[in-house]
């Protein structure tokens, strides 16, 4: 893929830099916000990998001023404030994953193949399922009330969810499909996505509900 890393710490980017193109990824590098912002808006890129603390404009001022041009790449935020708060606000800002600093290279490598799958498709265009409509391709969500848009992750969540309607899926295998099987994440990742696909659902007026299986995983069904 090629990678825009915004990152204000140059000790961090020489690292980063050399761990990417081990992993065969093209990089460029912006130290601001704003040249960050610049440079999304005069190259094409495949991903991002965004930290939250920047000079200037501030990492989710960013992404939610690029989700607000239109801009759909696939954004991994990077960043030392890894609390539960700070992941929620982050994902819910246009983030398709967040990881908190100090991380594992090879968790930082997994996490950005699993962003690829995402990105590439695997799910198919257009998914249907009852009063819901889902463009995984243009992360839209649409239903009786509206359309929103919405993030990469939700929309791989929400495609697999759509494809096998009205079956209870364990939590492990949501994680597989949606994360990746190699991906380290954490199950409260799992948690907070359930709660913001169904507010998605909500939002655009759908009767297709995500019902907690307890002990089990989870079931989308129309009610």
């Amino acid at each position: 893929m090629r990678l825009l890393l915004i990152e204000d710490d140059k000790t961090l980017c020489e690292f980063l830099e050399r761990l990417l193109h081990a992993d065969g990824h093209g990089v460029s590098i912006a130290h601001t916000g704003a040249e960050g912002l610049e440079a999304l808006r005069e190259n094409e890129f495949d991903a991002i990998i965004l930290d939250r603390m920047l000079p200037g404009l501030d990492g989710l001022r960013l992404l939610k001023t690029m989700r607000g041009e239109g801009f759909t790449l696939p954004v991994l935020m990077l960043t030392a404030l890894g609390a539960s708060a700070d992941k929620v606000e982050g994902l819910d800002a246009g983030a398709d994953d967040y990881l908190a600093k100090p991380f594992d290279p090879a968790e930082l490598s997994a996490r950005l193949r699993a962003l690829a799958r995402g990105r590439s498709g695997g799910y198919g265009a257009l998914t249907r399922f009852g009063d819901a409509s889902l463009d995984a391709a243009a992360r839209t969500l649409a239903g009786p009330g509206g359309r929103c848009e919405i993030s990469g992750r939700e929309a791989a969540l929400l495609a697999f969810l759509f494809k096998n309607p009205n079956q209870v899926l364990s939590r492990q295998l949501l994680l597989e499909r949606v994360w990746g099987a190699d991906s380290d994440v954490e199950e409260g990742n799992l948690n907070n996505y359930i709660f913001f696909a169904r507010r998605r659902l909500s939002q655009v007026g759908s009767r297709v509900q995500i019902v907690t299986v307890r002990g089990l995983g989870y079931r989308v069904c129309e009610c």
